[in-house]
């Protein structure tokens, strides 16, 4: 039980950095993408080769890492992965209101 207090504590106060660094570290790991790829005005689709497939691991790996699941139209006019950071940043923020 500790850990999911923790876990949850965590997510409560966890800064836009720390979004990014998770972010990262999730899309290099999981999703194989090459580190120097990861620049904020990257492009998901056309820089960094993010495709359907890919955003369906996405999905599951937000929902573990952060909590909470996608909505497909939310995501509709992110293009960028700083509009990927602001979206997973506003998400975790509401879910503590």
């Amino acid at each position: 039980m500790v850990d999911v207090c923790e876990t949850i504590y965590s997510i409560a106060i966890m800064t836009k950095e720390e979004v990014i660094r998770k972010v990262n570290t999730f899309l290099i790991e999981e999703i194989e993408i090459e580190e120097s790829l990861l620049k904020e005005d990257a492009l998901l689709k056309e820089n960094l080769g993010i495709d359907s497939l890919d955003f369906v691991d996405i999905v599951v790996i937000v929902e573990r890492y952060f909590s909470f699941k996608i909505k497909p139209e939310e995501m509709s006019n992110v293009r960028t992965l700083a509009q990927f950071y602001d979206y997973i940043y506003h998400k975790i923020n509401e879910q503590q209101q």
